[in-house]
């Protein structure tokens, strides 16, 4: 059996129902298991009331000794075997549970993973919480269904077939009892579905609001919308409890028949079988067992009822799985039909008419970053274009060859918590000298420097614990240190001070020698160290040159490299020097 998580295959999204069909047969041996410990478990309840009926009817009789000490000694033997098969199915269902939870996690981070940069626009990061945490936890919870399920009705049958040796009115009250209790909890199973997919759609966005609102708190404070924003959340808070409280309600009704109509069923069959002892039909001993049966049966009905509220509740959660499961990135993903170039290869956006030659450093420079940032979106694959990569269509090509290949280096791309260190490495282990040419490249040594620590000081989550600029060249680090063969960098000096970008401007190129990079800029330092410089106007290139080429005979581009180049002294300041994200300039 494969690990859970490294390997959790590949699952089936044609619904739900058939997600958990795939989650019990990703691991069939240990849900047979489970189920074959289960199925003997809840038979084996149902020999103690027999076992304890042959005591009584055979042996309290005088001179039975023999008799009775070997029903006491075998009910006791029933005792021990039924406290090992307990223990081992809960054991072994414990197991199910996680390999279903941890498969769940694996599938959905990988496409989350897999969505990439489309992820915010496909799904709220509230909703995907909601999926990680809530949704996975009931649909692991709904395996244990497996495990106990097919010994119910094994024990429903064993105890019809005993009650038959005993009453055949006894055994027809069960066999058309216990089906007449799972009609009458029916429709609330049914009901419960459609409160609980209400709900969690609505916890899914209540905390993508939240997240917002904690993210954007400086802003909505600049602009005095806090209690604006805060009044909206609490409005839907309120919604959301209202919700919560009709699924509480179904709950709170499946829960109680689930306990109480079992317990009137017993009291039913109580009732027929002493009256039947009563008249003389059966022996004290039966009536025993009668009681026993049907005491006994109280647990496969309680059974059938928690397990169907168990199922309605995972159907609800593995849809929404599926759902999210289902989304594509951005582009045409799903059919390869060519292969990607074999070589460094020239990049091309019909729609800016840019083109990035290979080996060289290549700048773009616009008055509007957001259309500076959209043509490395379509040079990344971020979103659907006409663009090439060697004339071949970037959606034709398979993504993971892209993404091995191509690295886009945003401004705003997210730095998780972790020592410094790991946060620079990304995937895999780096060694302690392409460290320091990374750190050395992105004129970072100061910020090694001046953490407590070194590469092993602790960076909070996003660099919140970083200035503007300190985050930024932690990103160019990252970005240097992967080495890819294409770099396309959006605004990589834009929070820097004019003495560390000049460094930075020199080292990239030197750091970059004979690879390919793109990067969006209107720094006169960076320009002038790139070898092409295309000048976007409402970006389309108006013209192709040097920058020096360019400052003769553009005055607009002139203008706009004056007006960069003036603007640029903020510094190293903190996060008001950094540009909007691209995802809030699009």
């Amino acid at each position: 059996m494969t690990d859970a998580y490294t390997e959790p295959g590949t699952p089936d999204t044609r619904g739900p129902l058939r997600y958990l069909w795939w989650l019990v047969t990703s691991q069939r041996r240990r849900v047979t298991a489970g189920a074959l410990l289960g199925s003997a478990w809840m038979v084996c309840l149902t020999l103690p009331p027999y076992l304890l009926s042959r005591a009584i009817d055979d042996g309290l009789r005088p001179g039975r000794w023999p008799e009775l000490t070997g029903w006491a000694a075998a009910l006791l033997g029933v005792g021990v075997l039924n406290a090992w098969l307990a223990i081992m199915r809960h054991r072994t269902m414990t197991r199910v549970r996680m390999d279903a939870a941890f498969r769940s996690v694996a599938v959905v981070v990988r496409q989350a993973t897999r969505l990439g940069a489309a992820l915010p626009r496909r799904a709220t990061a509230g909703e995907v919480v909601t999926i990680g945490f809530g949704d996975v936890g009931v649909i692991a919870g709904t395996l244990t269904v497996t495990g106990p399920g097919v010994g119910a009705v094994l024990a429903y049958v064993v105890v019809a077939v005993l009650l038959l040796a005993v009453s055949p009115l006894l055994a027809a009250v069960v066999l058309l009892g216990v089906p007449l209790l799972a009609v009458l909890v029916g429709p609330l199973l049914w009901r419960l579905q459609g409160a609980e997919a209400v709900y969690r759609s609505g916890q899914g966005a209540l905390a993508a609001r939240f997240e917002d609102m904690a993210g954007g708190l400086r802003v909505l404070n600049g602009i005095g919308g806090k209690e604006v924003y805060a009044g909206r959340y609490r409005t839907a808070s309120r919604a959301l409890r209202d919700e919560g409280y009709r699924v509480g309600t179904v709950t709170s009704w499946i829960q109680a028949l689930g306990v109480g109509l079992p317990t009137l069923f017993l009291g039913v069959v109580t009732w027929l079988a002493a009256r039947m002892a009563v008249q003389g039909d059966i022996s004290v001993g039966e009536l025993v067992a009668v009681y026993g049966y049907a005491a006994v049966l109280v647990v496969p009905v309680e059974f059938f009822i928690e397990g169907g509220y168990g199922i309605s509740r995972g159907l609800v959660a593995s849809r929404r799985v599926v759902r999210f499961l289902a989304l594509e990135p951005e582009g045409r993903d799903g059919a390869t039909v060519a292969q990607e170039p074999g070589t460094p290869a020239a990049l091309h956006d019909p729609e800016s008419g840019v083109e990035v030659a290979p080996g060289r450093l290549t700048a773009l420079a616009g008055a509007r970053p957001a259309q500076s940032a959209a043509v490395v979106d379509r040079l990344g694959r971020f979103t659907t274009s006409a663009a090439t990569w060697g004339g071949i269509r970037l959606e034709d090509i398979d993504l993971t060859a892209i993404r091995r290949r191509v690295l886009v280096a945003d401004n705003e791309a997210a730095l998780f918590a972790g020592p410094l260190r790991e946060v620079v490495g990304g995937a895999g282990d780096r060694d302690e000298e392409a460290v320091g040419r990374a750190v050395e490249a992105a004129a970072a040594k100061d910020v090694v420097r001046g953490a407590p620590g070194g590469l092993d000081a602790w960076i909070e989550a996003e660099g919140r614990n970083l200035s503007g600029g300190q985050r930024q060249r932690v990103r160019l680090v990252r970005a240097l240190l992967a080495d890819p063969e294409v770099l396309l960098a959006v605004e990589p000096t834009s929070a820097l001070d004019a003495h560390t970008e000049a460094a930075v401007a020199d080292r990239l190129r030197t750091a970059r020698t004979g690879r390919t990079t793109l990067v969006t800029s209107t720094s006169p330092l960076l320009l002038e160290r790139a070898d092409t410089v295309h000048y976007l106007v409402d970006g389309v290139v108006a013209a192709t040159g040097s920058h020096r080429e360019l400052l003769a005979a553009q005055p607009g581009y002139r203008a706009l490299v004056a007006r960069g180049g003036a603007g640029d002294t903020s510094g190293d300041s903190g996060p008001e020097s950094v540009p909007p994200s691209r995802e809030a300039v699009r």
